[in-house]
């Protein structure tokens, strides 16, 4: 077994949505102190790699738990939807995808505690969320509907927006909170609209989650709502003065926004026909809080 398909069980074409995210509290941090020559690059980094390792960890032990509860066997992928494939072809153990998931989690940890000793406890109260997220996302919140909903934004808004400002600055600001609201209601639409093809999957081993607690029909318009309030997050932080004018760049994707909710509403319940929309959703769900993040930093 090479490293090629190591590489591919992280799912490497999902991991983009991690700088996209981080940028934003590179970009808040750079905003209240000065410019983004006032930060320390090297925490950059090693906040980075801890972020990355975080991602990496929730993909793979994903695919593990998904593979061994038998849902993978049962799932029709799409590129955008029913893990990597990696384990049902019998490309690679389970087990050494779960020594690769823990591992990754291990070095998130060690992040942690890095910044533990040098910013204090601070960041104690995300990181430990962060982590229980992780590991307790498949076995667990995925059977809880509420929960599954709001825990992938929670991980990749503020958990992570704040969290990245918190080890740049030494502190929490306003201004971070609000930001991570763009991601957090992004990323949390793009794993709503990712369940859209899997209700009848998810359901044959007990997850609970909104598709299959209230139809893919009423999903749609929750979709719908999300979408609309990520920009409108942006809009009003700019009017009361939180946001600087140039994170108004972020409205850039809002016409392709609005195209993949409309195209969402009326396609919930023919997948052939979604599909496309899955990949608009994944482009202004990365595009976004980009724009947001180069926003902040050119202010």
């Amino acid at each position: 077994m090479g490293v090629g398909i190591y590489f591919r069980e992280t799912r490497p074409q999902f991991l983009l949505l991690t700088p996209a995210c981080f940028s934003i509290g590179v970009g808040t941090a750079a905003w209240v102190n000065g410019g983004l020559g006032a930060l320390g690059w090297g925490y950059v980094i090693i906040a980075f790699v801890g972020a990355l390792c975080a991602h990496i960890a929730t993909n793979v032990l994903n695919d593990y738990f998904d593979y061994t509860s038998g849902l993978d066997l049962k799932t029709k992928p799409t590129p955008f939807s029913g893990g990597s494939g990696i384990l049902p072809r019998g490309l690679m153990s389970s087990q050494a995808a779960l020594v690769l998931g823990l591992a990754a989690l291990g070095l998130t940890v060690g992040v942690g505690i890095f910044f533990w000793a040098v910013r204090g406890w601070g960041i104690l109260p995300l990181g430990i969320v962060g982590i229980l997220l992780v590991f307790f996302y498949s076995p667990w919140v995925t059977k809880r509907p509420i929960l599954c909903l709001i825990a992938p934004g929670l991980g990749f808004g503020p958990l992570m927006v704040m969290g990245t400002h918190f080890v740049l600055t030494g502190r929490y600001d306003g201004v971070a909170l609000l930001a991570s609201l763009v991601p957090g209601f992004l990323v949390s639409n793009l794993l709503l609209l990712n369940q859209f093809p899997d209700v009848e999957a998810d359901a044959s081993v007990n997850r609970r989650h909104i598709p299959i607690l209230f139809g893919r029909g009423p999903s749609a318009w929750l979709y719908a709502a999300l979408a609309v309030g990520a920009y409108l997050v942006v809009v009003l932080a700019w009017v009361l003065g939180y946001f600087p004018a140039w994170t108004l760049i972020a409205l850039v994707t809002l016409l392709i926004a609005l195209m993949t909710v409309k195209g969402v509403i009326q396609n919930a319940d023919n997948i052939k026909k979604l599909v496309p929309y899955l990949g608009q959703n994944v482009i202004y769900t990365l595009a976004t809080p980009l724009l947001l993040g180069i926003g902040f930093m050119v202010s």
